[in-house]
């Protein structure tokens, strides 16, 4: 059973039906970094002590193909992300996932309102993300303090 015993299953679209032993679990946000590498511990310490499935989210950048002109709304284009098979890979050879049954969801948008979503999809228990670090995140906003704020389930967050 795929994603059973540590196997990575990925899936691009929302779950129509989703494995019942994913309902109810950990989402976590994962993009490779050292802060979401430390998300990703603890939520897999918080799956298994919880004996439930975890949701692992990655969020591929979308980029803007034109600029603000006058009041038209900037055009967003979806470039072909590798990197959610480069870390689905990463995943499935990762020690500390054996035993937890664990997915890995990829999605392309904003990344608070993607990680809510899945979120209420999964209608998971918490949704665990790290720490954003940098000029970036003090300038727009972190990303964990924008899905602490509008997130309508527990949002731990990592340092």
């Amino acid at each position: 059973m795929p994603g059973a015993t540590g196997e990575p299953v990925v899936r691009e679209a929302p779950a129509k039906s989703c494995d019942p032993v994913f309902q109810h679990g950990v989402v976590v946000g994962f993009d490779g970094s050292l802060s979401s590498e430390r998300a990703l511990a603890y939520a897999v310490g918080m799956a298994r002590r919880s004996q439930c499935g975890l949701v692992i989210v990655h969020v591929a950048n979308r980029l803007p193909a034109t600029v603000w002109a006058g009041c038209e709304p900037p055009v967003f284009v979806d470039l072909p992300d590798h990197r959610t098979e480069v870390l689905g890979l990463e995943l499935a050879c990762a020690d500390f996932l054996a035993g937890v049954p664990w997915i890995l969801v990829e999605r392309g948008g904003d990344i608070c309102h993607e990680i809510e979503e899945v979120g209420r999809e999964f209608a998971a228990d918490a949704i665990v993300v790290g720490t954003t670090h940098g000029l970036l995140g003090k300038i727009f906003g972190s990303v964990s303090g924008r899905l602490a704020r509008r997130a309508n389930r527990p949002v731990i967050v990592i340092p």
